[in-house]
């Protein structure tokens, strides 16, 4: 039986107790995109060139719960056959801009709350850092320090033995994002987690950040529908995109399609990866997802975050591809491989991965870059992770 509530239970158990009429948006947000949840919004601005927007959607109808609902850890494993809690040996680095005071005690809520073993500082499972490494730490942003507690959830929730590094960049300009994801690789991260993105650009640009060989770097691949970003774009990454995911149905007691608003796409800059060839994506240079995980925020995720955004503050629930990138680092954390594979490795496992073979994320030039069906497509690439084999 499993251990949390999910959406599709939410409405009757909680919608009289806790939610009330939703709370205006703040301007610095953006709308969600066309396809999400009807109450949902993004709480990071859309970038302007040389700079990244986080991908985290709330659904601002089921805020400042008193008790969890969405998808927890027992949920998610479940759903991708993941069976082994990891190894202390495995480092998962998550990079976000800003500062989130309150990241290690929301955390300790969150594993605490689903049975996962505590990861502290004191204990050495976690650390923080500003981008060069210290303690003096960015200002702080509501809605980044959101995007940090979803992302140091779902790390936890897929490999709870993993240590927890997050590196915080000083703003959300590439180059700070850039100079912290070289700060994670330098501090020994196995495994590194990035949930923003921004306009597709060239690896000649910003590729030296993402450039880490024997590390898994897992980028989010957008919130927008059909259309690349960067640095999911990367030729050095492993780009997520997301899926829909629901409880029932067939063996595997779980069904997904793609989520309309998972990014994808073809490359205008960078070149494809070697495994693609033997996919056929259609794409001559770099195509976009190359595997996926639940992002929809109608079947979203539980958080816990403490630091008070637009009103919105405890527990919550989360969607966009922000949720899948952590999911997949932490199944990188779980096999234990990055030292030895690059991101080629699932393409020679492609059949590693349960495929998703129905959905769309809009209309495309190439129906195979934004239209499921079997074997490799835009919105989820390879498909979702079925144990850590494809890994």
């Amino acid at each position: 039986m499993r251990t949390t509530s999910r959406l599709t239970v939410l409405a009757a158990a909680l919608l009289t107790a806790t939610l009330a009429a939703p709370v205006s948006m703040a301007a610095a947000a953006a709308p969600a995109p066309t396809g999400t949840a009807n109450h949902a919004v993004r709480v990071c601005a859309l970038p302007v060139p040389g700079t990244a927007a986080c991908h985290a959607l709330l659904r601002t109808d089921v805020t400042a719960l008193a008790a969890p609902a969405g998808y927890g850890p027992a949920d998610l494993r479940s759903a991708y056959n993941l069976t082994s809690t990891g190894s202390a040996t495995q480092t998962i680095a998550i990079v976000d801009a800003y500062d989130d005071p309150t990241a290690e005690a929301d955390l300790g809520v969150y594993r605490s709350q689903f049975g996962l073993p505590a990861c502290t500082t004191a204990n050495g499972c976690f650390r923080k850092v500003d981008q060069n490494g210290g303690t003096a730490y960015p200002r702080k942003n509501g809605g980044w320090a959101q995007e940090i507690s979803l992302d140091l959830d779902m790390a936890s929730a897929i490999c709870p033995a993993c240590h927890i590094l997050l590196v915080e960049a000083d703003s959300n300009s590439f180059a700070n994002l850039g100079a912290a994801e070289n700060r994670a690789a330098a501090m020994g991260a196995t495994v590194i987690s990035n949930s923003w993105g921004g306009s597709d650009v060239s690896d000649a640009t910003y590729g030296s950040y993402f450039n880490h060989p024997n590390i898994a770097i897992t980028v989010s691949s957008g919130d927008n529908g059909y259309g690349a970003e960067y640095p999911a774009s990367s030729h050095y990454v492993t780009a997520v995109g997301g899926t829909t995911l629901r409880s029932g149905g067939g063996s595997r007691g779980w069904t997904e399609t793609v989520w309309s608003g998972a990014g994808s796409g073809c490359s205008a800059y960078n070149t494809a990866l070697s495994g693609q060839a033997s996919v056929g994506t259609g794409c001559s240079r770099r195509a976009v997802a190359d595997v996926s995980a639940v992002a929809d925020p109608n079947t979203g995720v539980a958080v816990y975050d403490s630091t008070a955004y637009q009103g919105r503050s405890g527990w919550l629930v989360f969607g966009g591809t922000s949720v899948s990138a952590p999911i997949i680092a932490g199944v990188y954390a779980l096999a234990g491989n990055a030292a030895s594979v690059d991101n080629n490795y699932p393409y020679a496992h492609a059949g590693s991965f349960y495929d998703v073979t129905s959905g769309s994320n809009g209309s495309c030039p190439t129906s195979q870059w934004c239209t499921a069906h079997a074997g490799w497509d835009g919105p989820t690439g390879l498909g979702t992770p079925n144990g850590t084999s494809g890994f």
